[in-house]
């Protein structure tokens, strides 16, 4: 931009820059306009009214190490056996919980019937109380 076209130029050698002989403006200087001194003497704005200015702090785990597991208790085979009207192997019930969306077998709860249970993983308890009613556990 040439020199001589910017609004500058027409204050040069004026006092008061079109704002009178009173100060109108005095001590507003160029806190508001713009986002500096957010670490240094703005500080206490930044705490006070905007204290998510710096965004997210911390450590975020990759999204490779994070995986849901879908867990269902021994309790719930018999019912769930029953619900789904399960096929039957070597004359006992078969249930693939695989297929069915869940990746661990926990301990809680009672089984009395023997099933066949196929899942990915299970709890030490899980397949001691299949074992007890006559079932197993197929990886």
């Amino acid at each position: 931009m040439p020199q001589k076209l910017r609004k500058t130029r027409r204050y040069r050698g004026s006092r008061v820059h079109g704002y009178g002989r009173v100060g109108q403006h005095r001590n507003t200087g160029k806190k508001g306009h713009r986002k500096v001194g957010r670490h240094k003497h703005l500080w206490s704005y930044v705490i006070k009214y905007e204290p998510e200015y710096f965004g997210r702090r911390g450590f975020t785990s990759p999204r490779s190490l994070k995986h849901e597991t879908n867990t269902i208790n021994v309790g719930e085979l018999e019912e769930l056996a029953n619900k789904l009207k399960a096929e039957k192997k070597e004359g006992k019930t078969f249930l693939d919980l695989d297929k069915l969306g869940y990746n661990k077998l926990l301990g809680m709860g009672k089984i009395a019937k023997p099933v066949l249970v196929k899942v990915a993983s299970s709890s030490e308890t899980a397949t001691k109380k299949l074992e007890e009613a006559g079932g197993k556990i197929l990886k």
